[in-house]
């Protein structure tokens, strides 16, 4: 396991934060497909400012609509079940955003992309942060922060995890972690940068790059 996270410069501050720091992981004239690409944020400012072949997927027809309005390359599809008509090795880079806790099989969901990708990048809200574990130990409650923002029966959240977990599946199924880092909703990494387990506490979301080892 990585003890310690790269460090990534912030970008494009319109956009949401995870979204930043991704966009700052991709390379420029890259082939990015972004999973669940929402309004086409991320797919805008990489076309624009990276000139990146940028395309997206997304499950809410009004927000694909939306981005397609704008001039993206997006299509209406979900994860669980369009990522295998994609050919192997498609793209340079495969994002999920905020959307794996929300799939109904993530492994499969995280090795399609593993397939049809060189690199995925996942962000997700750290399940294990320390106002989380808090919270449900004072309430018996399912817990609501700024990251987990909706009560349990309106959250779309179906496999919720922590740092260590998404490690623990890497491990699992062979994937290195090329890169790692957990933040919290300001974008402050210290004290937790050098130390997973600090990570695990103190960051409310965690975001991931990967590649299939050997």
């Amino acid at each position: 396991m990585p003890d310690t996270a790269a460090p990534i410069r912030f970008v494009a501050k319109n956009m949401r934060l995870d979204l930043r720091l991704i966009a700052e992981m991709i390379p420029a004239g890259a082939k990015v497909l972004d999973i669940g690409c929402g309004d086409g944020a991320l797919l805008d400012h990489l076309t624009r400012q990276k000139n990146a072949d940028a395309r997206g997927i997304e499950i809410d027809m009004a927000q694909a609509t939306a981005a397609v309005a704008q001039g993206l390359a997006v299509i209406h599809g979900d994860a669980d079940n369009d990522l295998a008509f994609y050919p192997d090795n498609a793209f340079d880079y495969v994002v999920l955003s905020r959307t794996i806790h929300a799939v109904e099989k993530p492994r499969e969901v995280l090795r399609q992309m593993l397939r049809i990708g060189r690199h995925a990048i996942v962000s997700f809200p750290n399940f294990g942060h320390w106002e989380v574990r808090l919270k449900l130990l004072l309430t018996g409650r399912m817990p609501m922060t700024e990251t987990w923002g909706r009560p349990w029966y309106e959250t779309p959240n179906i496999h919720p995890c922590t740092l260590l977990d998404f490690f623990d599946l890497c491990e699992a199924d062979g994937y290195t972690v090329e890169r790692w880092l957990a933040v919290d909703e300001r974008g402050l990494k210290a004290p937790w940068e050098k130390s997973v387990r600090l990570a695990n506490i103190f960051g409310e979301q965690a975001l991931f790059q990967l590649r299939r080892t050997g």
